[in-house]
């Protein structure tokens, strides 16, 4: 018999899934009706976006590989619309330099390594870019050096 839980998990993900399949599907609708140069919905990459975020949350915190495993793909079939409908994830590494365009710099962690002040040190969240545009800034820690 199967774990409730992941019956519940599996039921949610098929809801989101069969969401996303109807949203995606009026979108096309909307875009074969109306001008092509209208651009891409920002609000509603703005929320594939906070899906995603949230579906990686679960996958961090999940109990089983198997829960894991499932955010996982989800987050990535999220990540597959935000750029099919025109988004970007912005996700900097560590060790890249901080820009105040794509990042804000939610926390300070000192290092004693002047090579390393005003780089990132860890991505708390990624940010969301459409159309060349930063609408969700990443949210990241940065290095600060302290003689």
């Amino acid at each position: 018999m199967a774990d409730p839980t992941l019956t519940d998990i599996a039921d949610k993900i098929d809801d989101v899934g069969r969401m996303l399949a109807r949203q995606s599907a009026t979108l096309g609708d909307l875009a074969g009706a109306g001008s092509r140069t209208s651009g891409p919905d920002v609000p509603l990459l703005v929320e594939l976006h906070a899906l995603r975020v949230d579906a990686l949350a679960c996958a961090a915190t999940a109990r089983s590989r198997r829960e894991r495993a499932a955010f996982e793909a989800t987050a990535a079939g999220l990540e597959r619309l935000l750029n099919g409908r025109g988004g970007r994830v912005i996700v900097p590494r560590a060790g890249e330099p901080f820009s105040s365009t794509t990042m804000d710099a939610v926390e300070v962690v000192a290092t004693e390594d002047a090579a390393q002040d005003r780089t990132v040190a860890v991505l708390r969240e990624p940010g969301l870019e459409v159309g060349g545009r930063n609408v969700r800034p990443a949210r990241v820690a940065v290095h600060r050096h302290t003689p």
